[in-house]
């Protein structure tokens, strides 16, 4: 019985002794409540007094500022009741006897010259010891400020010494004067910082309190009053921003006793009370709680961890020193190596190829130092255990813990071998759809070889044609000098012939082609017989309008001469014989050419752009419909019966190689514009 009694007792102990560490716990638990709430409301009481004296603070600076404020409105009633010098001083002299804070007042000239003055008489020995001359640079200073802000400034303050061994801190303000709105000087008034703590401040707001003005780092200025220095003193500064000058005025107030007992027992006792009856509940829901907590934290561990097993882009995190903390199993496939083997490896990393880690390691001291962080990513190379390198895109972020504090960088590594190996297909079949592409220009250029070279053939046709008429004429009748033209032009026109073949095949291959600084007017020429021999025929007039004075143009004189001409040619045959003329009575194809206007000149910035030469041709015929217009840059789209619609198309390739542009628009009366430009050379 008596060893059957004692395992029971030694649970009983065992349930005393817990017990009491409980109660132990909740008197502990008691004690430092305690000891926090008097802790709190002794900070409370003193954060309230804080916040008083920095409200009073606030109102001695403003006060402060307004009755500086009235002194300046007063000053300037000054000069209206005493418009000369000698007539000022005796409203100077009331004026300083009824604001101590004012030991001096000067009216000076615009150039600074004292037209007038007047000393306070509360100071017999102001002046005695240095002359004003000593601080005329604060003077200008301030008036300059004043000028500049058309209104009253401030010079920052000064120390003046004084005969009686004594000294104060001295601050000019600077005052314009203007009569009739015309300047009449300045009205300099020198204040004493000490008179204006005195002066223009609240006595029963500073009774018991010390106040001074003072540099930033404390040392005082001008002192009113101090109170007692010790560890129970509270002290605060405001700003005075004043134009040309800010000071700092610091208030210094005793702390007064912690009303403790009235103020936070009565709250302590109930706040206690209610703490005891709840301590035990709270302490049973934190317990379930936590155990809630703990099983929430274990589902999103395995949540998370399953997540990084399923995912295939590789996740890596390092410290600030740039060893590996963590790798999930997607990096660790990616690379070759185990977990085991990652975690803790520093730099160079396993996974570098061995002639880039200078490289390499040049890189990640700079991003661990902070310089850089790409959060857009970066391509680098990777290499696996087996030595086969792969491309990998990286992206990297700062890791930053519960704290928000940065322990190293997390970085998503995406492995890019499949995404180039479909840019390569993609390349292959890019290349392919090029090759193809040129099979078909091969038509294209046979196209465009018949169709330009009809005129030049017609040309020489035409030439041959009129050599053998003259050549069928009497024998001593042979006119030498058109026989030689004619062979000349048929010369001319071969060589244009060839020189087409040539162009069109370089257009073709997209290869670079020969620029030259060509005049405008020699392009117009070169293409002039041809349009003579169609325009007689047609019956049109064709008119040249160039402007003077044109640059150069920079071109590819074959490939622009076969744009004019085709050009050209379209406007005649848009001109049909029978359709009604022009105003002038004749059918007349205008050819123009001058400088643009748009883009000629210099930028606001003073950097000059790029000038362009525009070539217009005209027609008057019937103009084109808008469904014509919508189609007509189409290759292979044409309203001629014997057209092929490359002529336009065509074109418009050549010009866009040159950097310009070629368009159309309705001509007046009637008929269409074809505008193109050329860059100047």
């Amino acid at each position: 019985m008596t060893e059957s009694a004692r395992p029971g007792q030694s649970v009983r102990e065992g349930l005393r002794s817990r017990r009491w560490l409980l109660w132990g716990a909740l008197l502990l638990l008691v004690g430092l409540l305690l000891g926090v709430l008097v802790f709190l409301a002794g900070e409370y009481e003193e954060g309230r007094d804080q916040a008083a004296l920095e409200r009073d603070a606030a109102l001695v600076v403003s006060d402060i500022r307004s009755g500086l404020v009235r002194n300046v409105q007063t000053l300037q009633s000054l000069h209206s009741v005493a418009p000369t010098a000698d007539s000022w001083t005796a409203p100077a002299a009331e004026l300083l006897a009824a604001h101590r804070e004012i030991v001096r007042l000067e009216w000076r000239a615009s150039g600074l010259d004292v037209l007038a003055e007047r000393d306070t008489p509360f100071l017999a020995s102001l002046s005695g010891y240095l002359g004003r001359d000593q601080s005329l640079h604060d003077v200008r200073q301030a008036c300059d400020n004043a000028r500049r802000l058309s209104g009253p400034a401030f010079s920052p303050s000064y120390f003046w010494p004084m005969s009686s061994g004594v000294g104060m801190e001295l601050m000019e303000m600077c005052l314009p004067v203007t009569r009739n709105g015309r300047p009449d000087g300045f009205l300099v008034a020198t204040y004493s910082l000490p008179g204006v703590l005195a002066e223009l401040t609240n006595k029963d707001l500073l009774r018991g309190r010390g106040l001074a003005f003072s540099e930033p780092d404390g040392t005082r200025l001008a002192l009113h009053s101090t109170v007692a220095v010790s560890g129970r003193t509270l002290h605060t500064s405001a700003l005075l921003d004043l134009p040309g000058h800010t000071l700092m005025v610091r208030l210094e107030s005793p702390r007064r006793a912690l009303g403790l007992f009235p103020n936070v027992l009565t709250a302590v006792v109930g706040v206690l009370s209610l703490a005891l009856l709840a301590v035990l509940a709270l302490l049973g829901r934190d317990m379930r709680r936590r155990q809630r907590a703990e099983l929430e934290v274990a589902d999103a561990l395995a949540f998370r961890k399953a997540m990084e097993n399923s995912l295939v882009t590789g996740l890596r995190a390092r410290d600030m020193q740039g060893r590996i903390t963590y790798v999930n199993p997607a990096f660790c496939q990616m690379v070759g190596f185990s977990a085991e083997e990652l975690i803790g490896t520093g730099l160079p990393a396993p996974w570098w190829p061995p002639e880039l880690f200078d490289e390499y390691q040049r890189r990640q001291a700079v991003r661990l130092a902070g310089q850089t962080l790409p959060r857009e990513g970066y391509e680098s190379v990777f290499q696996r255990s087996d030595g086969t390198r792969f491309p990998v895109l990286i992206i990297e972020a700062p890791l930053i813990d519960a704290q928000g504090v940065q322990t190293g960088y997390m970085s998503a590594i995406l492995d890019l071998t499949e995404q180039r190996r479909v840019e390569d297909l993609n390349r292959t079949s890019q290349d392919r759809l090029q090759a193809t592409a040129r099979l078909a220009t091969v038509g294209e250029m046979a196209s465009l070889l018949s169709h330009e070279l009809n005129q030049p053939l017609a040309a020489i046709s035409s030439y041959a044609t009129g050599t053998l008429n003259l050549l069928a004429g009497p024998a001593g009748e042979l006119p030498q000098a058109d026989l030689q033209l004619a062979m000349r032009r048929i010369g001319e026109q071969a060589e244009r012939a060839g020189r087409v073949i040539k162009s069109v095949a370089d257009f073709v291959r997209r290869r670079e082609q020969v620029r030259e600084a060509v005049a405008p007017q020699s392009l117009l020429d070169a293409i002039a017989p041809l349009l003579g021999l169609q325009a007689k025929k047609l019956g049109i007039r064709v008119q040249i309008d160039l402007a003077p004075g044109l640059p150069l143009v920079q071109c590819d004189r074959t490939m622009v001469e076969q744009v004019l001409l085709n050009l050209a040619r379209n406007g005649m045959q848009a001109m049909p014989e029978g359709d009604p003329p022009a105003r002038s009575g004749q059918r007349v194809l205008t050819l123009a050419v001058r400088q643009s206007r748009l883009l000629a000149g210099a930028s606001p910035g003073g950097r000059a752009q790029k000038a362009w030469v525009e070539f217009a041709v005209t027609d008057h015929g019937q103009g084109l419909s808008t469904d014509v217009q919508d189609k007509l840059f189409t290759p292979f789209f044409t309203t001629k019966a014997e057209g092929m619609g490359l002529g336009l198309s065509l074109c418009r390739t050549v010009i866009e190689q040159h950097g310009g542009a070629l368009g159309f628009e309705p001509a007046q009366p009637r008929g269409t514009v074809f505008r193109f430009t050329l860059p100047v050379a």
